[in-house]
Order: C-alpha cells, then structure tokens, then sequence
C-alpha cells in the first residue's frame, strides 16, 4: 500500500543530486578578476590576448588562479582570476600598462570584475551559480540622460534626405533643401513650385505641417514634424537606446546588468560586479552610432588627399586597416534605418559577408542612392567615443532595392561575425549623458548577504524544531522535505541563471513558510484518520491521498498572485515573484513527493505496524 516502485525513488534521488550539484556553485563565493575586451572595433580578443596576459604575469611575479578566453558570441573576452584584491589591483596596473602604452588612446578595456571561484568541474557540466543583484554583489549605479534634442536633429536630417528624394521622384524643381534647427527648409525658385511641392509633401509626409514663406527672391517651404510624431520620435529614441545598451553590455561580459526606463527621458543601468566606475563609464562609452556616407576617390579629392589637404565638404577617415579615407558630410542612412544585421557568405563567391536589412524608409533611400552612385564606393562608419572609423567601404555594383543589403570584399569569417554585431548592437538613436552614478562596495553587498542568509538560516531551524517536537518522526520528515525544497529552489534558480536580490531571498524565506504548510496538512490528515481508528498503513496512504486537493488549491491560488506579480511588477517586485513562483513549485514535489518517499521508505515494508510517530493524536472525548 505504502510502497513506491522503483522509477519513483529513482527520481526523488536524481532530483536530489541534481539539486546538490546545481546549488554547490553558489556556496564557493566570488574571487577577484581582471578581464581583458577590446576597446576598438579593430582589436580582436582570441587566445593570443590570453598567452599574453599571462606572460606579462609572470614577468611581474603575479599568480593567478585561472585564466581563460570565453567568446560570447562573435566577441571574445580574456578573464584571470586572483586569490586576493591586491593581487587583482596589481594585476591590473601590470595588465593596463602593457596593453595600452598609450593611456590616452586604449587599445583594450581592463576592467576589475568578480568571477565565481567554483570548481573547472562543476563549471564543465553547466553547473553555475546565481546572479547577484546590485544590492548583494556590490556594483555601479548609473543615471543616463539621453538627449532629446539630439534625437529630434538626427530626424531632421533624416526627413530632410526625404524631401529631396520625395521632390526628386515628383520632378519639382527645387534650388535646395536643408535642416534648420528643428525643421526642413526648402527653397524653391517660382511659387508654383513651392505650391506644388507643399502639397505633393503634405501626401507623402502626414507626420509633417508645411508653412510658406519668402526670403529674397526666393519662395520657402518650412517643415516641422507635429507633436504625435516628436513623442514617437523620442519614445523611439529611448527603446532604441535601451536595446543597444542591453547588447553592448551583454557583448561585453558583464553579468545580468538591470537596464530599465526612468521617466520619459532617463535609462537606468546597473552592472553587478563592477568595481571600477572609470572603466564602467568606459564600456557605457562604447556604445557606438552608426552612419552610411559616399566615398569622394575623385582625382581632385585624392590629390587634395595626398597632399594633406581636405576640401570643403568632406571630412577624413581611416579604415581598419589605417587607409585614409575621403567622406562626403551628408549622411545617407544612420542606424535608425537598420532592422538587422547577420553574418554569411556571397552565395557566387562563398566568400563571408555582412547581410543588412533595413526598414521601409531606409531601403527607399538606399535604392536611391545605388542607383545614383554605380561604380562608387559607400562606407559605413561607426563613431565609438566620438571617433569615426571606417567599418567597411564596398564598391556599389548595381542598384539594390528591397532593403536586402549584401556587404562583402576583404574580411574572414570572423570579421563578418565583428562587424555584424557592431551595426547590429550598435547604433544609438540620440546622444546620452551620465548625471548620477552610486558605487555599492562589496563589502556592503557581502554584509546584506550575510544578513539574508542567517534570517533564512534562523527561520529554518525555528520552523524545525517546532515542527520535529509537535509530530516526532514525521516532523522529521516534514524538515528534511524542507531542505530538500530549499535545495531544488536553489538549483532551479541558478539553472536558470536567474538573479537574486534582497526581495528574492525574502522570498525563500517565505517559501519555507508556506511549503511546511503542506506537511502540516499531511500530518494532521494522518492523524484525524487514526482518530477515526483506521490501521496505521491505511491511515499513511489516505492521509497523503486526502490532503493532495487541498495542497494543490491553496498552492494554486497562491501561484496565481504570483504569476501576476511577475506579469505586472517591475524591479524588485519581479525578482521576488520569480522566486515565489518557483518555490511553490518546487515545494508541492519535495512536500507531496519526497516526504512520501521517506515515509513509505521507513514504514512501508513493515507489514504489521502497530503505531507511527506522529505526535499526540487527540481524541475528542465521548
């Protein structure tokens, strides 16, 4: 009656194991690091940078305790772990002056971070720990301001490329078109022009209110976007803003950084495990913008080049190899335009190329400007710490239309995969700026920690001294299902590689609350069957049976609030949700399913039991 089969307890036990192998990572702790990206989209990080670092190491006398290279995606990274903080600082000045003999033009980005100091083993078989959160681990807490006006000049440009091209393909004559401050000027030479310019604008540009004037001799025509299209302007700007740091950061190693909106206008970032906050600003800095511009190699531009001049007009650039470049001013696209970007191969060639797409807007004006420029060259420039660098400069073959861009010419593979992720991950919509950063030290963060542990720690032990005193062996039972619950919570939440903040250990700690819940539940339904004067076998097996419909609807319920708690909740609100949400979960399989498993364990085989100890079994009196 009270025994399992086999496959049974082999679950119970590989659920145990898992659980201990999955919560081990956590109890190892951190140790210091010191980790090595490139700080330009032309230096690589591979194993190179790595037998590097740690010839530099021991030419200083420093030991470290593990060193390698993880590629996270098409970036790379090189992490060395230490033994102390001093050793790290050391490390780091070693490190910093060996890589960038010129501090004021790095060439790679040596950052102080926190690595988990558990076993290469437990790290084999996927087994690592939690996150912490930016109140646990110690971290930097950043305010970002991002431009609105910046963003709104970016789209005056932008509309102003569309006006000539909308006037082009209706064959108005118009002497020029520019952005003044917030709006689009155009000047035309006789009124019917501007007259029918103005109406042939107003169909294709709704998001636009057309005035006339007149300057001279000249008939103008002043665009400016109306109030619905600003707020979509900046709303964009900021979700834009939002998606590129979630990729530039991830890319760049940082663990489960918090990037959220703040107001109409404001991001919030937090990068647990950041010491350093120079070197934080320093990877917010990355961040780059994206811009599409034709290439001047007239024999007047190349002459004017070699001879150290530039003309009006147009502005000098390098590429990745160190080649001057020419560049017209106008910006054809910008990354505002661009839906994505992936590696591949020409499919003629085989050789690796860049795959753009853009959206509706930008493949207009790209098949525009293909179909102008034939037999010329276009560079995409990415501008990373207000320094432009040629990314890539292919000759245009032939008209492209459909927003379908191929980029190919001399790079590998993983240069494709490079320059992919930088037009994909980088571009920013407007402009941002720092005005509020807070620096949470890991001492701090270790002393929360300590504190949330021991209250967990202390509610544990009360729940279980009470609960082995009120029903003896079934009580222990009962705690042994609860730390077996605490377990799986645990390794389920470091599978998923969830982070755990203060809310979300005040949430284990209510978990082990509501998961003794069950057992008592159990317990009592035991005990009231033998009140009813059932045989102890019988008494086990209903009890269990009974008290499941109850465990599930109050479960149930309880799952329900916190489902909406995760749907609904920002910030803290979420982390502690995920937690309750799991621990429900993994509470209705340890009380239910392990505490079952230990009870058939001890008394199923005995054949004629007599009694089991559960407490005093009260009998109402006759």
């Amino acid at each position: 009656m009270n025994r399992y089969p086999l496959w049974k307890y082999l679950t119970v036990l590989v659920a145990l194991i898992v659980g201990l192998l999955y919560t081990l990572p956590n109890f190892f702790g951190e140790s210091p690091a010191v980790q090595i990206a490139g700080a330009k989209t032309s230096v690589k990080i591979d194993n190179s940078v790595l037998v590097r670092a740690q010839q530099v190491l021991a030419e200083k006398g420093i030991e470290s305790t593990g060193a390698f290279f993880e590629q996270n995606g098409p970036v790379g990274a090189v992490r060395v772990r230490f033994a102390t903080p001093d050793i790290q600082l050391a490390a780091k000045d070693a490190l910093e002056k060996a890589f960038n003999p010129n501090p004021e033009d790095p060439d790679y980005t040596i950052a102080l971070n926190l690595l988990s100091a558990s076993p290469n083993w437990l790290t084999a078989i996927g087994a690592r720990p939690m996150y912490l959160g930016l109140d646990l681990r110690g971290g930097v807490h950043f305010l970002l301001e991002v431009d609105m006006q910046g963003a709104l000049t970016g789209r005056y440009d932008s509309l102003a490329n569309d006006v000539r091209s909308s006037l082009r393909d209706a064959r108005i004559a118009v002497s020029g078109v520019e952005r003044s401050d917030h709006s689009v000027v155009a000047r035309f030479d006789t009124e019917q022009s501007r007259d029918d310019a103005a109406s042939e604008l107003r169909r294709r540009m709704p998001d636009m209110a057309f005035t006339n004037g007149t300057a001279g001799n000249s008939f103008l025509l002043t665009g400016v976007l109306t109030e619905t299209a600003i707020a979509q302007v900046q709303s964009h700007a900021l979700r834009q803003n939002i998606v590129t740091l979630h990729n530039r950061i991830n890319e760049l190693g940082v663990a489960e950084p918090v990037i959220q909106q703040q107001g109409a206008d404001r991001i919030i970032v937090q990068l647990p495990g950041v010491q350093d906050v120079a070197k934080a600003k320093e990877i917010l800095g990355r961040t780059a913008t994206l811009e599409i511009r034709m290439v001047d190699d007239s024999p007047s531009a190349m002459a004017a080049l070699s001879s150290g001049n530039v003309p009006f007009g147009l502005e000098r650039y390098t590429d990745t190899d160190g080649r001057p470049l020419l560049l017209r001013r106008q910006v054809v696209l910008t990354g505002e335009n661009l839906q994505d970007a992936q590696p591949g191969r020409d499919q003629q060639t085989q050789q690796p190329s860049v795959n753009l797409t853009l959206d509706a807007k930008g493949a207009r004006i790209f098949r525009d400007v293909t179909r102008d420029n034939i037999g010329k060259r276009m560079a995409i420039l990415l501008f990373e710490n207000n320094k432009g660098q040629v990314v890539t400069a292919p000759v245009i073959r032939s008209e492209i239309p459909g927003g379908q861009v191929q980029i190919s010419g001399s790079m590998n593979a993983q240069e494709a995969s490079d320059i992919a992720l930088l037009l994909r991950a980088g571009s920013l919509a407007a402009p941002m700026s720092i005005i509020e950063e807070r620096t949470i030290g890991p001492s701090l963060g270790a002393d929360n920690i300590k504190m949330g542990f021991n209250s967990t720690l202390y509610g544990f032990l009360a729940i279980a001294v009470f609960i082995i005193f009120y029903y003896h062996l079934f009580g222990l039972f009962s705690t042994l299902g609860l730390a077996f619950n605490v377990l799986l919570l645990l390794a389920v939440l470091s599978m998923l590689q969830a982070t755990l903040t203060l809310p979300g250990i005040a949430a284990i700690a209510l978990t082990l609350g509501m998961a003794i819940d069950a057992n008592v539940l159990i317990n009592e339904r035991i005990r009231e069957e033998l009140r009813a004067g059932l045989p102890p076998q019988q008494a086990i097996f209903h009890g269990f049976e009974r008290a499941w419909g109850t465990i599930l609807d109050s479960n149930l319920t309880t799952l329900i609030v916190g489902v909406a708690l995760l749907a609904f909740g920002t910030g803290p609100i979420r982390g502690f949700a995920v937690v309750h949400c799991i621990g429900i979960l993994t509470s209705m399989f340890s009380s239910v399913v392990g505490v079952r498993a230990l009870a058939n364990l001890w008394y199923g085989r005995q054949r004629k039991l007599q009694s089991i100890s559960i407490g005093q079994i009260w009998k109402p009196k006759d």
